[in-house]
């Protein structure tokens, strides 16, 4: 049977989900966090799923985008992002750089991050019509499990009364013994066998001290420090120095291609970025001065799954490392993350996830960990299904929320626990 491939309808439903209280460098994640849901529909009634950031910039440009691509067809991708280039340039010629956990924000990497759930979503409708998964559109998995690692936090037991939010049973993080024990809850629940830990929250030797426990706490396994960027040059050099020897790699220690290359030149501790190195235009310079050693690729603000796999290329070609950076998401993020993870034949490193720290989702079966690794399935499209009651609640939340928590301002949300917090200056170490 032919089937029309002709989007009728595309939903945007845009919705809070309940975030702990996980610490970074700028402050701590609100109680609620903003997701944008887009469902696209075609003309025989498939339904694909898409998912990305939900703060207000992002629903203005996902807006326009959803009503002009009503009548195309969800197999036209390379039609999609040319859309979505017009679309961008009449609405945010005028955008600003700002700062942020992603590195420099411009109107280009606002406009990916909105086409890629639109992607997405085609890609789940066309592997549905066509009988095919993801991973098959996508050329195919080398793979049949992907691997995750557990990603660690500094963390409040709960959110400040005044705040609200949701109760959590991972309770607080806020020294070596208190990461070592979220570590192993990590592994116990999941079977984690990689760790991150988020830095910039303390001074760098308690962080030191805390990569230290979880070395002795889990000889052998592969170890990642992330302090986004807000160290200078010297202390990375010497935090690098300091655990040369147990860390797989050290994530954005210093901020901005220069400060990185500057680090990269005097430890041999392989350097992974998903701040200096966030769209393909910064790849020249960073390839070329040596600045990082594996990218981190994020398929949401890269543009894409399709886009992944030309950045995966593009490493493989230069020699450079490759894995997947995460912010805070959904099952539907993940199960596009893990089918695209799959056919990448140079991905060496396990992907981060954020998803076992989200205790709400919209799918009908949240995803599984298992041994730390999620398994790639061959069910048509992503293999999910929608929750339409969990939908609606997370969306009634948005609806009910006072404009208050409908972009992610981790720095607003310190202020409720300490009213006198600013955003620290660059380098803050």
């Amino acid at each position: 049977m032919t089937r029309d491939l002709a989007i009728a309808e595309v939903r945007l439903t845009p919705i809070l989900v309940a975030d702990p209280p996980l610490l970074n460098t700028q402050g701590v994640h609100q109680p609620y966090t903003p997701r944008l849901i887009v469902e696209v529909v075609t003309a025989d009634g498939i339904t694909g799923l898409g998912e990305t950031y939900g703060d207000t910039k992002y629903l203005e440009l996902a807006r326009p985008l959803a009503d002009r691509l009503v009548g195309h067809r969800v197999s036209e991708l390379n039609a999609l992002h040319a859309l979505d280039v017009a679309v961008a340039a009449d609405r945010v010629a005028d955008a600003v750089d700002v700062g942020g956990l992603r590195g420099v924000q411009t109107a280009d990497k606002l406009r990916l991050s909105v086409v890629s759930a639109f992607e997405v979503a085609c890609l789940d409708a066309l592997g549905k019509a066509l009988g095919l998964p993801v991973h098959a559109l996508l050329g195919g998995k080398v793979r049949d499990s992907v691997e995750y690692s557990a990603y660690l936090f500094y963390k409040w037991a709960a959110h400040p009364e005044a705040a609200g939010g949701e109760k959590d049973d991972w309770g607080a993080a806020l020294d070596p013994a208190g990461v070592v024990e979220q570590a192993r809850t990590f592994t116990e629940r999941h079977g984690f066998t990689s760790f991150k830990l988020k830095g910039g929250v303390f001074p760098p030797d308690q962080e030191v001290a805390a990569v230290r426990a979880l070395a002795e706490a889990f000889p052998g396994h592969p170890l990642r420090l992330d302090p986004n960027g807000a160290w200078s040059v010297e202390t990375s050099v010497r935090v690098a120095r300091e655990l040369a020897d147990v860390l797989e790699y050290l994530e954005d220690p210093a901020l901005g291609t220069r400060a990185m290359a500057e680090v990269a030149a005097r430890t041999d501790v392989p350097l992974a970025t998903n701040m200096c190195v966030t769209t393909f235009g910064e790849i020249p310079e960073a390839f070329a001065e040596g600045a990082v050693q594996v990218v981190l690729s994020d398929h949401h603000y890269w543009g894409g799954l399709r886009n992944t796999q030309h950045l995966a290329a593009l490493c493989a070609a230069f020699g450079v490392g490759v894995s997947m950076h995460s912010n805070t998401h959904l099952g539907i993020s993940l199960a596009a993350m893990t089918h695209v993870a799959s056919t990448v034949p140079n991905l060496r490193h396990a992907c981060d996830s954020h998803y076992p720290w989200q205790s709400e989702d919209v799918l009908t079966e949240r995803l599984v960990f298992d041994g730390g690794r999620v398994t790639v399935g061959d069910a048509p499209g992503l293999g999910i299904a929608l929750d339409r009651d969990a939908l609606e609640r997370l969306h009634r939340r948005w609806l009910d929320d006072d404009g208050t928590l409908r972009d992610r301002d981790d720095a607003a949300a310190m202020r409720v626990a300490e009213p006198g917090w600013a955003t620290p200056a660059t380098p803050r170490w």
